[in-house]
């Protein structure tokens, strides 16, 4: 159960900021971590503020930082991000740390990045090796990875293919997508060969019908389960769990193709801090459009 108490303000101590949360991304892992899912992964000690990844503005600096000042727009990853305010190390830049919100680039776009085009980006290029000419099959491609994975591949220059359910079909064709498949009237298999590289964002029966799509070589990258490596080794595949941490370098990049409008972010709800847990059952129905962000200090 989530609950909006009030708690004492943090203050930074030397290596840290402390930053206004803006907006505060609500991603699968907040509501698994809190429901005990994850329990054996991430143990959670109780009570606890959820929250990963945000955007918002510098409040005050600790000593010996020289990156940031009182004032930037900066987004990144934090813990407990479903805060008015929150303590980042600034010597952490790839797992718990952050980045200038580059010219052009709004709070809420910058706050899609974390868990969403970071992922995507990991998934295609870190760990997929997607190159220029490949056939890709990305799976819930409307969602919060999915519409960047799209965009992404599409920027490659590869051959994009998209799952998603019949409301969202013109959206994932918007984002670029070569084909795209009514998931809930077509089966993907029956349509689909010879694909290079397969993103899987929902797992189970999904993932177990994406091998024979695969053409002897291909890849899988799943961000939701272990693939199976006896089924990868049947089908004369790779297969992976994605883990890959994405660099300072692969953010940057991304919030840049955001800012420059080679890619777009959608965002499908901006909640207020107050109805956190609306937002949580939101994600879990697992059929949002794009990001779902929480609002602790509107500006």
């Amino acid at each position: 159960m989530l609950t909006l108490e009030d708690v004492e303000r943090p203050e930074p101590q030397s290596g840290e900021v402390l930053v206004q949360v803006v907006y505060s991304a609500v991603i699968p892992l907040d509501w698994k971590i809190r429901s005990g899912m994850t329990k054996d992964i991430f143990p959670q000690p109780l009570p606890y503020i959820p929250g990963a990844v945000f955007s918002g503005i510098i409040e005050s600096v600790g000593d010996n930082v020289t990156e940031f000042k009182v004032g930037d727009f900066v987004f990144g990853k934090m813990n407990g991000s479903y805060s008015e305010f929150g303590i980042v190390p600034v010597s952490e830049p790839y797992l718990n740390g952050m980045l200038h919100v580059p010219e052009n680039l709004s709070l809420e776009e910058a706050a899609t990045i974390g868990a969403g085009a970071e992922s995507a980006w990991k998934a295609l290029f870190t760990e997929g090796n997607l190159e220029s000419g490949q056939t890709v099959l990305i799976h819930a491609a409307a969602g919060g990875v999915g519409q960047f994975a799209v965009q992404l591949a599409k920027w490659k220059g590869a051959r994009v293919i998209g799952t998603a359910s019949s409301t969202n079909l013109d959206y994932v064709k918007s984002l670029g997508a070569d084909q795209v498949i009514d998931y809930t009237t077509t089966p993907f298999e029956e349509v689909t060969k010879d694909v290079d590289l397969v993103v899987d964002l929902v797992g189970g029966n999904t993932q177990d019908r994406s091998w024979s799509v695969l053409k002897p070589g291909g890849r899988l990258v799943s961000l939701v389960q272990p693939p199976s490596q006896k089924k990868a080794h049947t089908f004369e595949v790779t297969a992976k769990l994605s883990s890959a941490f994405p660099t300072y370098e692969d953010n940057k990049a991304v919030a840049q193709l955001i800012a420059d409008g080679t890619i777009r972010a959608e965002i499908d709800k901006i909640y207020p801090l107050s109805k956190a847990e609306e937002a949580h059952i939101q994600s879990e129905g697992r059929h949002s459009r794009g990001r779902i962000l929480l609002n602790p200090n509107p500006i």
